[in-house]
């Protein structure tokens, strides 16, 4: 029994050390281990791999990936960064620019800003194709001009009392349709997704009259279309206190760790240490420090669970995302296997 516990730890934890980390490397590979049937199966990785959704918010997604291998999250990963369509702006057609801004620089940083709009109502646009349609092409002006504000006080030197408009913000777009949009998208709110990005500062005097066509793309034609900001994952932390840790040792191991991760309980009288939420620990190996605890914690990640965290620039729903995670493929030397069979769950915020 304990050489298979051992085996299964070799197999299924990477564990931190004091001065290395052990078990790095992937060995559940066909015929490694007597006893273990580890040759790749379609149902079996069907049935164990798993999305969890963690914490959907403004701006940030959090998801579990369960029953995958490191390549395989990181094709994901990849995936959310190259491959999930969005809107960005593609033309910029500069009638009067009379900024410090040159127009060069203008239109690209108005093709950074991110877009709310929901690229599955479009088409992408033929190369080639100079024109817009409807169907693949959203529209936006950015029409302004500064001027002085006649009900400054004289001795004011603020900028925000002398002039109107002196600060051009993406709120200033305004989407044109094109075409019958009307029409196709009644309800539709399309604009930026941030009202504060600011794009130029202007004096009396000084405009802006742009007109901008907006298309599908991915991020792998170019980083304007990526709908993450960034995209990264960590293997789930697992921490094992080997023998109960009391008093002023609970304490000290609780300091140890990150806030949330230790938690101390009243047990007849003593303060009783426990492992009350492992995945919010950082794994800063400060319990390493201490002679009388760093043999009784054994710290380690969890091989084949990934927590995958998107810093997103615009708002894709969480089907959205997951959507397009099931819609990759898995490549062999015999086929392209979709995974369409992916469960997916969703748990409360306060899970975290």
């Amino acid at each position: 029994m304990a050489a298979k516990r051992g085996t299964d730890e070799m197999r299924d934890r990477v564990v931190l050390g004091e001065f290395g980390v052990h078990n790095v490397h992937t060995t559940d590979f066909p015929g490694n281990y007597p006893g273990y049937e580890d040759a790749w199966d379609r149902r079996r990785f069907e049935e164990a791999f798993r999305v969890d959704i963690i914490r959907e918010e403004e701006g940030a997604l959090e998801f579990d990936m369960v029953g995958i291998d490191a390549a395989i999250a990181n094709a994901f990963r990849r995936i959310l960064l190259a491959e999930v369509p969005t809107m960005a702006v593609e033309k910029v057609f500069v009638y009067n620019n009379t900024s410090i801004v040159q127009d060069e620089i203008l239109a690209h940083r108005l093709g950074l800003i991110p877009i709310r709009a929901d690229p599955r109502l479009f088409e992408y646009r033929n190369q080639g194709d100079e024109e817009g349609t409807e169907i693949d092409t959203l529209q936006f002006q950015l029409k302004i001009k500064c001027s002085r504000n006649p009900q400054a006080a004289k001795e004011s030197s603020d900028p925000n009392e002398l002039y109107f408009n002196h600060k051009v913000y993406s709120k200033h777009m305004t989407w044109v349709p094109l075409g019958n949009q009307t029409d196709l998208f009644p309800d539709a709110d399309f604009r930026p997704v941030h009202d504060d990005i600011l794009i130029a500062l202007l004096r009396p005097g000084q405009e802006i009259d742009v007109l901008m066509h907006c298309v599908k793309g991915i991020g792998k034609d170019h980083a304007k279309f990526s709908p993450v900001a960034t995209a990264s994952y960590r293997l789930l932390p697992d921490i094992t206190l080997l023998q109960p840790i009391e008093d002023e040792a609970a304490e000290m191991l609780q300091k140890c760790f990150s806030p949330g991760v230790i938690e101390i309980q009243n047990i007849k009288g003593k303060k009783v240490a426990r492992v009350a939420n492992a995945r919010l620990d950082t794994f800063s190996r400060e319990v390493f420090r201490h002679e009388g605890l760093k043999n009784l914690v054994r710290l380690a990640r969890v091989r084949n669970h990934y927590i995958c965290l998107c810093s997103q620039s615009w708002q894709p729903r969480c089907s959205d995302i997951c959507l397009s995670l099931q819609r990759a493929r898995v490549s062999s030397e015999t086929a392209t296997i979709p995974l369409l069979s992916a469960s997916v769950k969703y748990f409360p915020a306060h899970c975290m």
